[in-house]
């Protein structure tokens, strides 16, 4: 059955169906609130928003784009206050630009910025349709239904909200919707903003997707998680090529042999563990609230990174093992050209999770040096953007956030940390445009599937995230 714009399955639905039947009115009866109108309107952007396939295969970020905009439209926004955007030669990879104007000319204007594109996903491989919004034992699941489609939804619903109740922000509100994040060889749009369309986009400061909050097994919030600092990723290509031949007549020079080989290498090495100040924060400030032998572990490698036996520990935890040190992972292969040949090719690619300060250069080294073999060649395939440092979590940032998520959340701490991954930040902070990861969402500790199968994200989660970045952009517009 289909409720409230999404699909809800499994025994929930039938007892929802039965209490409809047996028990009509009960609900009122018993005092209960009336339907949020609001919550039931940001769900159906969210399901169309994530029911608009916009994989770089066969999506369409621009259709995507133009939807949001018809929301905005609907809510009043004039069409010179909405731009849909599609770079030359990329007519599905535009975006959408939008603006809630502010009273104070002078004061620059917050830019809720994020991507609508979202990673590859196989119907066959998914447990549920991927592009289907499903509702299912609290979760939603879905390809984008946490990276990031839950947050750009949030953001439309945003200024949906603040002109509905007639909201005069001194300072001036954006959305930039863009598309290109979660491939590396595409056009990136928030990029492609920054050089072509930086005006239209000039804030004060942007909020996009960063680190999520953290909840232990059983659901309960630990902690909610600032970006204080991201990784780069970097792919490095390691290619083997090779005369061939007749696969009758096999020889040891063989290209996949080679390959596998220098892959395997890889594998089995561990990058050193390197502190700064935004995973050392998130070391400090984790170890008290998770306690026992990982809270002593982690306070142990804040004060010492060179304690192996507390690393060890650490690195159980696969959040916390990428957050110590520089990652590289083989995510691709091919090789051969025939069943019946030798192969006169073999590729890997190697995509890498680079620490903050650490060049590119110095990775493709070690790479080479873990490859071992001159018959593999380590090359960098793309170059994304500068390798631009965080912006520092003033008290500016961090005030607002602290004060809003002790009001949702009493009791919880905020913590900063280091992402794993990487962000549209590392287009914005170099032009100017001081970018923080803040999402006020909380994941399960496996990081909900984002990237792989059966994406999830708890319902729970995405309604109390609404709530927050609701009230901290409107502080932040009111400062």
């Amino acid at each position: 059955m289909k409720t409230d714009g999404v699909r809800t399955t499994g025994r929930l639905a039938a007892l929802a169906a039965l209490g409809g039947a047996l028990l009509p009115g009960l609900a009122a009866a018993a005092g209960a609130a009336p339907p949020d109108a609001g919550l039931e309107r940001f769900r159906a952007i969210y399901k169309e928003l994530v029911e608009t396939n916009t994989t770089l295969s066969a999506g369409d970020c621009t259709l995507a784009a133009r939807r949001m905009a018809e929301r905005l439209k609907a809510a009043g926004y004039p069409d010179s206050d909405l731009t849909i955007f599609e770079p030359e030669g990329h007519p599905k990879e535009g975006g959408l630009i939008a603006v809630l104007h502010g009273t104070n000319p002078r004061a620059k204007a917050i830019l809720m910025l994020a991507h609508v594109d979202v990673v590859e996903a196989k119907r066959e491989d998914w447990s549920r349709d991927p592009f289907t919004l499903i509702e299912e034992g609290g979760y939603y699941y879905a390809r984008g239904s946490s990276d990031m489609k839950a947050q750009a939804a949030i953001w439309v619903d945003n200024l949906i909200r603040y002109r509905e109740e007639g909201f005069k922000p001194k300072r001036g509100i954006k959305l930039a919707l863009t598309c290109g994040e979660e491939t590396n060889h595409a056009l990136n749009g928030a990029g492609w903003l920054a050089q072509h369309m930086r005006q239209a986009i000039d804030a004060e400061f942007a909020i996009t997707e960063g680190v999520d909050g953290e909840r232990d097994a059983s659901g309960k919030k630990l902690a909610l998680g600032v970006l204080a600092a991201e990784k780069v990723s970097q792919n490095y290509t390691f290619e083997v090529t090779n005369r061939g031949g007749h696969s009758s007549r096999p020889v040891a020079d063989n290209a996949i042999y080679h390959l596998v080989r220098a892959v395997d290498r890889v594998s089995r090495y561990e990058f050193p563990v390197q502190l700064n100040d935004a995973n050392r924060a998130y070391l400090l400030g984790m170890s008290t609230i998770v306690g026992g032998a990982k809270g002593a572990a982690m306070a142990a490698v804040a004060k010492n990174p060179a304690d192996l036996d507390a690393v060890a520990v650490l690195d159980q935890d696969v959040n916390v093992h990428a957050m110590l040190r520089t990652t590289c992972v083989a995510t691709l292969l091919d090789a051969g050209h025939a069943t019946n040949a030798l192969p006169q090719r073999a590729r890997a690619n190697i995509n890498c999770r680079i620490f903050p300060g650490v060049s590119r250069e110095t990775i493709q080294a070690a790479l080479a040096r873990l490859a071992d073999d001159p018959a593999v060649a380590v090359t960098v395939r793309e170059v994304r953007g500068p390798l631009a440092a965080a912006t520092p979590l003033t008290p500016r940032i961090m005030g607002p956030v602290v004060a809003v998520a002790h009001e949702l959340w009493p009791g919880v701490p905020v913590v900063a940390a280091l992402e794993p991954g990487a962000s549209d930040a590392q287009f914005l902070n170099p032009a100017g445009i001081p970018t923080y990861g803040i999402t006020g969402l909380f994941t399960d500790a496996d990081g909900g599937g984002i990237h792989g199968l059966n994406e999830r994200i708890p319902v729970q989660s995405v309604t109390e995230g609404r709530a927050f970045l609701y009230r901290l952009v409107k502080r932040y517009a009111n400062e």
